[in-house]
C-alpha cells in the first residue's frame, strides 16, 4: 500500500493565523453559553496554545483533557441533550484541539472545525451582534486559508496580508447577491422543514411556578423583555400590568399554576370604555407563556387563551415573536365564581403559616362575614403603616408568611403577594397570585415602550362580591420613605444610564436593535408580500415567487461567473499590471483585441506610435516568457517585471 504523503510542516506565522482565526470564529458563541463555560473554554485554549508552541501535547494528556470537559459540560447539562449542550461542547472541543496543531493539515483541520462555531451561534441567538462577529470570524478563517494555501505553494512571502483580505471580499461579493436573493425572496414557511433540540437550560422567563425569594437574578436583568408600540394613546406606566401566569396552587413554599384550569373557558368580563391597541414583539424565553396587557379582548392569532385570562403559544418562543392584541380594564370580572372554582382559591395546605392564620381569623371575626373589602383594607394599611421594601432578604423557612409579616416585614414583591394572599384566604376570601411584569420605559426616539427582565413583578388578585377579581398589589402600599434597597441602588445609582449622555446612546442601541429584529428576524410572509406590493407582485402565489426568486438567482449567479473570470484573471499580479498597461493604450486608441496575441499587439502599437516602441516590446517579450515559459527559482521574483509595466506610459 502507498504510504500516505507526509504534510508539510506548519510555519510561525501560518500558526499565528490559524490560531486567531479559530480564537476569532469562538468569539460570537461564547456570550451564549453559560459564563463558567465560557471563561473555562477561553483559559483552557489560552493555556493549550501557549503550551504546544513548540511542540504539540501528548496524545494521552488531549484525551484524558477531552474526556474532562466533556464529563463537565454535561454535567452542567444535567446530561440532557439540547443546543445549548452540544454548542458547549462544540466549543469546548474547540479549546483544546489547538494542542495537535503541527502540519499544515492540522491546520486547516483547526480553521475548518472552527467554522462550526459561527453558524453553531445562530442555534441560540440571531441578533446583530453575533452576525458581525460571525461575519469576522469567519473572514478572518478564509484569510488563514489563504495563508496556509499559499505556504504550501510557497507563495506566502510574496503576498501581503492586505491582498488576502482583498480576496476574501471579492468572495463575499461574488456570493452576497445570491444570499439577498434567497432571503428576500424565497417563499417564506410557517415552520421549519426540520426540528431544532430545545434547549437544556432555559433563559430567565416567568414560568408556572413562583418561590418567594428566588426572583433575584432575574429581577436584576436588565436585558428587553417585550417592546411595545401603542396604535393611539398609552395608559400610564403605573397602570401597565402586563398578566402573565396565575398561580392558584400553594403548597406551603412555592406557589404554581393549575394544570386542570387551563382547558376551562375563559369567562366573561364587563369592560371599561378605556381601549388600548398595541403591538408587542417578545424576545426569545424558550417558553410557551406570553403577556398580555390586562386585559386583553382575546387571544392573538397562534395562541390560547385560558380560564384565568393567562396567554399560552403552542410551541416555545425561541426567536422573535410579534403579537397584535387589544385590551380593556374589567370592570367586573367573573362576577359569578363557581363553586369549584372558589375552593380551590380558598385552599391552605394544613400545619403552616399558624401566626397568619390566626391574624386572618382574628380579622374575620371583628369585621364579621360579608365586609371582605374591610379586610382587604386592612392588610393594605398594615403594609402602609409598618412594612419596607427590599432586595436584600433572607431565605425563607417552613412558615414563609409568618416570617415576613411579623418577624422581617421587609421584602420584595413576592414575598409582599404571597403573604397578601395567603392572609386573604385565611380569611375566606378567595384569592390568587398574579405574575408578569409591571411598568416600562417609552424610547423617545422610536416612540415605543420597553418591559425589561428587571420589571417582573408579582401582585394579588381577590374576588369581591359583583365585582369579580380585582387586582390588589400590596408592594405598591409600601411608603416612599421605607424603601430601602431597589435595582436601582445594586445598580449604583441608575447604573451607565445616568451617566451624561449615555442614555441617549442606549436609547439609540435598543431602537436599531428593534429595527433588526422588524427587518431581519421579523421578515415573514407577510411583510414579504408587502415588500412586493409596490411591483404588483403581491398576487403572485407560490409558483410565481418561485420564478421571480429564480430569474433572481440565474442574475446573481451570472454576477458570480463574472466576477469569478475577473478574479482568476487579475489574481495574478503579473497579469493585472499588464491588463493596466494596456489600458492606458487603450485611451489613446490602441486597445489589445481579446484575439490578439501580446507581441503582435506591441508590434502594431509600434508601427502606429513609434515613440517608446522598443520598451513595450521588450516589456511585451518580459511578459510573454513570464507567463508562459518555464522558470527557474531564481528567475520566481515578479516585482522588477510588475515595477517596469506599472512604470510605462505612452510616449
Amino acid at each position: 500500500m502507498a504510504r500516505r504523503a507526509e504534510s508539510p510542516a506548519l510555519s510561525t506565522a501560518g500558526r499565528a493565523w490559524s490560531l486567531a482565526a479559530a480564537a476569532a470564529c469562538l468569539l460570537p458563541l461564547l456570550p451564549q453559553l453559560p459564563p463558567t463555560i465560557a471563561v473555562g473554554s477561553v483559559a483552557i485554549g489560552l493555556a493549550i496554545a501557549a503550551l504546544s508552541w513548540r511542540r504539540p501535547l501528548p496524545g494521552w494528556l488531549r484525551m484524558l483533557l477531552a474526556l474532562a470537559l466533556v464529563g463537565t459540560v454535561l454535567a452542567m447539562s444535567r446530561f440532557a441533550l439540547g443546543r445549548d449542550t452540544a454548542c458547549a461542547l462544540l466549543a469546548a472541543m474547540l479549546a483544546i484541539k489547538p494542542g495537535e496543531l503541527v502540519t499544515l493539515r492540522d491546520a486547516r483541520s483547526l480553521v475548518g472545525f472552527a467554522l462550526f462555531a459561527p453558524f453553531s451561534t445562530f442555534l441560540l441567538d440571531q441578533g446583530p451582534l453575533s452576525l458581525l462577529l460571525g461575519l469576522a470570524g469567519t473572514t478572518l478563517a478564509l484569510v488563514a486559508l489563504l495563508q496556509l494555501s499559499e505556504e504550501e505553494s510557497g507563495d506566502a512571502a510574496s503576498v501581503p496580508p492586505w491582498r488576502r483580505l482583498a480576496s476574501v471580499g471579492r468572495l463575499i461579493a461574488i456570493g452576497l447577491p445570491l444570499a439577498l436573493a434567497a432571503f428576500w425572496l424565497f417563499p417564506r414557511i410557517g415552520s421549519p422543514l426540520w426540528g431544532v433540540p430545545e434547549r437544556v437550560l432555559a433563559r430567565p422567563g416567568l414560568s408556572d411556578e413562583m418561590t418567594p425569594g428566588e426572583w433575584i437574578e432575574f429581577m436584576t436583568d436588565d436585558r428587553p423583555a417585550l417592546r411595545v408600540t401603542f396604535s393611539g394613546a398609552a395608559p400610564q406606566a403605573s397602570q401597565m400590568y402586563w398578566r402573565g401566569p396565575v398561580l392558584m396552587d400553594y403548597d406551603g413554599r412555592s406557589w404554581t399554576r393549575s394544570r386542570w384550569l387551563r382547558n376551562i373557558p375563559a369567562p366573561d368580563i364587563t369592560r371599561s370604555d378605556a381601549v388600548w391597541d398595541y403591538e408587542m414583539a417578545v424576545e426569545p424565553t424558550d417558553r410557551r407563556t406570553l403577556v398580555a396587557l390586562e386585559l386583553p379582548d382575546a387571544a392573538p392569532a397562534g395562541a390560547r387563551l385560558s380560564w384565568d385570562y393567562g396567554l399560552e403559544t403552542p410551541a416555545p418562543m425561541s426567536a422573535v415573536s410579534r403579537w397584535r392584541m387589544r385590551a380593556s380594564p374589567p370592570r367586573a370580572f367573573e362576577a359569578t365564581l363557581p363553586l369549584m372554582l372558589r375552593q380551590n382559591a380558598l385552599r391552605l395546605p394544613d400545619g403552616y403559616n399558624p401566626r397568619t392564620v390566626a391574624l386572618a381569623r382574628q380579622w374575620r371575626q371583628d369585621n364579621g362575614p360579608g365586609n371582605d373589602d374591610a379586610i382587604v383594607e386592612r392588610a393594605l394599611a398594615m403594609v402602609r403603616a409598618d412594612f419596607g421594601y427590599t432586595l436584600d432578604t433572607p431565605l425563607p423557612g417552613r412558615h414563609a408568611a409568618d416570617e415576613f409579616l411579623f418577624d422581617w416585614k421587609q421584602g420584595f414583591c413576592e414575598h409582599f403577594s404571597s403573604a397578601f394572599v395567603i392572609l386573604m384566604r385565611a380569611a375566606g376570601i378567595p384569592a390568587r397570585v398574579v405574575t408578569g411584569y409591571v411598568g416600562g420605559y417609552r424610547n423617545p426616539i422610536g416612540g415605543y415602550w420597553i418591559v425589561r427582565r428587571q420589571d417582573a413583578h408579582a401582585w394579588a388578585e381577590v374576588w369581591l362580591e359583583d365585582r369579580g377579581w380585582v387586582r390588589v398589589d400590596p408592594t405598591a402600599a409600601v411608603a416612599p420613605e421605607r424603601i430601602y434597597d431597589t435595582l436601582d441602588d445594586r445598580a449604583g445609582g441608575g447604573g451607565f444610564g445616568a451617566l451624561p449622555g449615555v442614555a441617549p446612546m442606549l436609547d439609540l442601541g435598543d431602537w436599531l436593535r428593534r429595527g433588526w429584529n422588524d427587518l431581519v428576524l421579523g421578515f415573514d410572509a407577510a411583510r414579504q408580500t408587502a415588500m412586493l406590493r409596490p411591483l404588483g407582485l403581491e398576487s403572485t402565489g407560490s409558483r410565481g415567487l418561485v420564478g421571480l426568486f429564480a430569474a433572481c438567482a440565474g442574475l446573481a449567479l451570472a454576477w458570480m461567473l463574472w466576477l469569478t473570470a475577473r478574479s482568476e484573471r487579475d489574481g495574478d499580479p503579473v497579469l493585472r499590471a499588464w491588463h493596466r498597461l494596456g489600458a492606458r493604450y487603450a485611451r489613446i486608441g490602441l486597445a489589445r483585441e481579446s484575439h490578439e496575441p501580446a507581441a503582435e499587439w506591441a508590434a502594431r502599437v509600434a508601427i502606429a506610435h513609434p515613440r517608446g516602441a522598443d520598451e513595450l516590446i521588450a516589456l511585451s517579450a518580459r511578459f510573454v516568457e513570464w507567463r508562459y515559459a518555464s522558470r527557474t527559482d531564481a528567475d520566481n521574483d515578479p516585482r522588477p517585471l510588475i515595477r517596469n509595466l506599472r512604470r510605462h506610459r505612452p510616449a
